[in-house]
């Protein structure tokens, strides 16, 4: 399955992965953690933990800071 994961405020980027892929899978090749990221399908937040189902997820960089 090849799915379009755009980095909110930065890069497009065109993966390819397995049809039992998660979320989760998708960030590793980017260098971002589920921990530090929302994975969002249309406008809804998706658990990282379930199986890829859209061809074009948005990625958004949580802020932490005091």
């Amino acid at each position: 399955m090849n799915v379009t994961v755009e980095v909110a405020g930065e890069d497009t980027h065109e993966l390819s992965v397995d049809d039992d892929a998660t979320y989760a899978d998708l960030l590793g090749p980017l260098d971002l953690s589920p921990h530090e990221v929302s994975v969002l399908v249309g406008d809804q937040t998706v658990p990282t933990d379930q199986p890829v189902e859209a061809d074009r997820v948005r990625v958004v960089r949580l802020i932490k800071g005091g």
